[in-house]
Formats: C-alpha cells, sequence, structure tokens
C-alpha cells in the first residue's frame, strides 16, 4: 500500500501549547487523520513528533510506500541530510524519524509550500483547542 501523507505541528507561542496534525491518503481518499496536542513544546518539536506519529501509524497502517509532505523547511532539509541537526532537543527526534523510514521499502520527503497543507494545519490548529483531558488521539 502507498499513502500519501501530510504532517504539520502548531504551537500557540515558541515554545508554548503546542499540537500535530496528520492526513493519511490512500489513491485520493482519506484513509486516517489525526489531531492531537503534544502538551508544552517547540514548533520544531511539534513538526517532528507529527512526522513521528504518522511514520508509526502508517507502519501499524502495513504501508510499505509513503510520500510525506510537509511545510517545515528545517525538518525537511534536516531529513534528507541537507542540513546538520544542531539542537540537542531535536536529534533523538530526527534519529526516531531516520529508524522508522527504516520500515518502509519507498519513503520519499517533499517540501510544500503551506497553502498545499492547509488539511494537517488545519488539524493541529484543532489539536491546539484540545485539553489532556479532552484529548482524543484522532480527529
Amino acid at each position: 500500500m502507498k499513502l500519501d501523507i501530510f504532517t504539520d505541528g502548531a504551537c500557540s507561542g515558541n515554545p508554548g501549547p503546542a499540537a500535530i496534525g496528520v492526513v493519511m491518503r490512500c489513491d485520493g481518499k482519506i484513509v486516517k487523520e489525526i489531531s492531537r496536542y503534544i502538551g508544552e513544546a517547540t514548533n520544531n518539536i511539534a513538526e517532528y513528533t507529527a512526522m513521528i506519529w504518522a511514520l508509526q501509524e502508517a507502519l501499524v497502517l502495513k504501508a510499505d510506500e509513503v510520500f510525506v509532505k510537509t511545510d517545515s523547511e528545517l525538518m525537511y532539509k534536516q531529513i534528507i541530510g541537507a542540513y546538520k541537526v544542531k539542537h540537542e532537543g531535536i536529534k533523538p527526534l530526527f534519529d526516531q524519524v531516520k529508524n522508522l523510514q527504516k520500515g518502509f521499502k519507498k519513503a520519499e520527503f517533499k517540501h510544500v509550500p503551506r497553502e498545499q497543507n492547509s488539511e494537517a494545519d488545519k488539524l493541529a490548529r484543532l489539536g491546539l483547542k484540545k485539553t489532556s483531558q479532552d484529548d482524543r488521539p484522532d480527529a
């Protein structure tokens, strides 16, 4: 199975309350949406957390190919090796993404403009409105 995945992280303040949004499609049809409050974090940590959740869920769904789109240029360039990961808090998240990537026959990443990531952005912003008591893993 091949999945097209859009991921986004949102933050209210940086750091501040943070959330993730993920949209997963197979043959153009939405198979999974995730909107989740993740607590206090930076925007970059939220972006990486969204990517990790997306890749973990793709493995659960038994996808063998993933095409992941993000509007985070920093994360995208770190994942493809164009930028080094210098922030100590990001290194373990980066390592987790790289390890999860090995679970697929093919994993491609693409940086897209924010306008092309509106569904994941909407889910991430929705996640900011949730509290830990109200938290549901899926929208």
